[in-house]
């Protein structure tokens, strides 16, 4: 079965934004290279030399991938949210707390019916995120789906 990740493209500020999600989320940076350091850097411009060409932050079974695009290719993520599972309502807190700030609250962390704690936001580097602390199915309304 193919494995899916997600693949962040900032403006030159990747290697700020990864160093940020490795302290959130409590990972860790285990590749960053540069358009400087990569093969074929003569034929890079000077302005994205030290911009990243790909990184990844490892988040225990998951991780996130991005790049820094080049200058007039960057273009507002839309149609998407990256999900943050919490563990617990308090988790999910801090992650929104930190995620959110400097950034622009959609929706406020709370309780919803499906979630202990549920919010969306989009980071002060523009990648947009949904927080969530999911209920039990069987604590959701009508409990869980039943099978055929």
């Amino acid at each position: 079965m193919p494995t899916t990740l997600t693949h962040l493209h900032f403006r030159g500020n990747c290697s700020e934004a990864f160093r940020f999600y490795a302290a959130t989320f409590g990972g860790r940076i285990v590749f960053s290279m540069t358009y400087g350091e990569a093969p074929g850097a003569m034929q890079g411009t000077p302005e994205v030399r030290d911009q990243i060409i790909h990184a990844r932050v490892d988040l225990g079974d998951d991780a996130l991938l991005g790049c820094d695009v080049p200058p007039g290719r960057y273009e507002k993520p839309q149609g998407f949210n990256v999900m943050a599972s919490a563990e617990s309502p308090e988790h999910a807190e801090r992650l929104f707390r930190s995620l959110s700030e400097g950034g622009t609250v959609c929706m406020p962390i709370q309780e919803t019916f499906w979630a202990h704690r549920f919010g969306m936001c989009t980071d002060r580097f523009g990648t947009p995120w949904m927080v969530n602390c999911a209920k039990p199915p069987e604590a959701l309304a009508g409990g869980a789906p039943k099978s055929a």
